[in-house]
């Protein structure tokens, strides 16, 4: 298994984790800064341990170096000078008497040097530690100061190991030239196991009061984010319809308020939505009664209209031109009589579809060519524009042909008498079909609401196509019905553009266009076409 793919997974899944969960980042957020105030803690109390014990190791090698140098100014007072076997003898002597007298810093070891000039006579209790001394305390030494130092110097098995090294000039009584120094080097070992075992418990005992603390924050905010996370359960069944859903209430506290809120809510907006659907209902119910109702009557009404139509030449002129309107006027109630059962037919579900393989480019210019008189008579040119090849889709034909002849309608009325373009293009799953107009076009504000029923972005605007207000809101329910899309663009003073994109097959599910929203060349405010 690859380690960085594995690292890459891990951090994903953290990532998940961090970004989704609020028990995970509490906790996660609990244990960085518990974690970063026990190191703290730690270290300093470690310290401190450490300073401390040195100190009284430190303190006590010192007072036995005093006694030490006390003892040894009284045994070398007497060494004759130049007498090799005399100054041998007294320091062996010395330093025999001294490593026998136990003090409170513990063990230790000896060294003794007796200078002439330059001329150096060491005596140790062992042979190879006054090699290694330190030059910078043999100098501070021969320098007259008495000092102390840590260092690493050469046990019984001539490994090393941290020692505490004091040394300090022995007064004598003799000639120029002549100096005695004593050295006492005391082994930290005792010292180093006893930080050793601190430092275990200091560790041990940082990560325990760590995931306690951590627990402590995670079991916290548990019993603060069960709740939240069952009030998002329940209003996520509520979104999704489950209106009796309701949150158990235990106790007084702010969460069982919460609760109580959110079953206040619940039941509010139960109360209402029952009351909307009701009233949905009615509302579908009446319109569809009403048109039902209508359409005996109004089929009476359009027969003797279209007699009395018929028979205008027969009239004076002014019960001609009543006529004239009558008639007209009947025909667009049947036809806003028809737009409404459509729509009461998707309000209440029951629209159907009747797909079969259909070729566009035929259909587009059939409903062109329906279109031709009403572009005619507002001055208005009608550019088609499709591919070489064949585009078959299967959708309701009689629905498509309803949603291109609503937007092609739209496009005259509101085109100015300038050109409107009509563009058809596929790809492999989807087709669509531009309606492009260059006349007074829509604000932002506007294209949210033009599929709205019965909307105008003016209302004094005089309606000259005579349609029903409805057919771009039923155009879009066609569209939906075929599990297709809908959709506008447009600017002010420079047109709009309507695009309808139905998939090649039923079972589909769009994720693009063949064709853009918006169109590739906008004209400039200002700008002559």
């Amino acid at each position: 298994m690859n380690p960085r793919a594995t690292a890459q997974r891990w951090a994903r899944a953290l990532w998940r984790a961090w970004r989704s969960q609020l028990q995970f980042r509490i906790g996660a957020i609990t244990m960085l800064v518990a974690g970063i105030v026990v190191v703290i803690v730690s270290f300093v109390l470690f310290r401190q341990i450490s300073d401390q014990l040195l100190q009284v190791k430190r303190n006590a090698a010192i007072d036995q170096m005093q006694a030490g140098v006390s003892y040894a100014q009284s045994q070398v007072s007497g060494i004759v000078t130049g007498d090799g076997a005399s100054v041998r003898s007294t320091l062996d002597r010395t330093v025999r008497e001294l490593q026998s007298r136990n003090g409170e810093a513990g063990n230790f070891d000896v060294v003794m040097v007796y200078r002439t000039g330059d001329t150096a006579r060491p005596a140790a209790s062992r042979q190879f530690l006054y090699p290694a001394l330190p030059p910078a305390l043999v100098s501070a030494v021969d320098a007259g100061s008495q000092n102390y130092q840590y260092a690493e110097m050469p046990d019984a098995g001539q490994q090393p190991a941290p020692t505490l090294l004091v040394g300090a000039p022995v007064p004598i009584d003799g000639q120029g030239g002549e100096q005695v120094d004593l050295y006492y080097a005391f082994p930290l070992d005792q010292e180093q196991e006893s930080l050793s075992l601190i430092r275990s418990t200091v560790v041990i005992s940082g990560i325990a009061l760590t995931l306690f603390v951590v627990g402590i924050g995670v079991l916290v905010t548990r019993l603060v984010v069960d709740p939240v996370r069952r009030a998002a359960r329940g209003a996520q069944k509520l979104a999704e319809g489950q209106l009796e859903e309701r949150l158990a209430v235990s106790g007084e506290d702010d969460l069982a308020r919460l609760a109580s809120s959110f079953n206040a809510m619940a039941d509010s907006l139960q109360k209402q939505i029952t009351q909307l659907e009701g009233l949905s209902r009615l509302q579908q119910r009446f319109t569809s009664d009403v048109s039902h109702e209508l359409r005996t009557p109004l089929t009476t009404v359009q027969m003797a209209a279209e007699v009395l139509y018929e028979s205008r030449t027969d009239f004076d002129p002014a019960v001609a031109r009543s006529a004239e309107l009558l008639y007209a006027e009947v025909n667009r109630f049947e036809l806003l009589l028809s737009d409404l059962l459509e729509m009461g037919r998707y309000d209440a579900g029951v629209a159907v579809l009747e797909p079969e393989p259909t070729d566009l480019a035929p259909l587009l210019h059939r409903v062109v060519s329906g279109m031709e008189t009403l572009a005619e008579r507002h001055g208005c040119r009608l550019d088609v524009r499709t591919p070489d090849r064949a585009v078959i889709a299967d959708v309701d034909a009689r629905r498509v042909q309803r949603v291109l002849r609503n937007l092609v309608g739209n496009a005259i009325e509101h085109g100015a008498g300038r050109p409107v373009e009509l563009t058809l293009a596929a790809n492999r799953t989807a087709a669509a079909i531009t309606v492009r107009d260059h006349g007074v076009g829509l604000s932002s504000e506007d294209a949210q609401h033009v599929f709205d029923r019965f909307w105008r972005a003016d209302p004094a605007r005089v309606r000259t196509v005579g349609g029903s207000g409805l057919g771009l809101s039923i155009s879009l329910e066609d569209a939906r019905l075929h599990g297709g899309w809908l959709q506008v663009w447009g600017q002010p003073d420079q047109g709009a553009q309507f695009r309808l994109t139905l998939p090649l097959s039923p079972d589909t599910e769009l994720t693009g266009s063949p064709l853009p929203l918006r169109p590739a060349v906008v004209r400039r405010p200002g700008v002559a076409r």
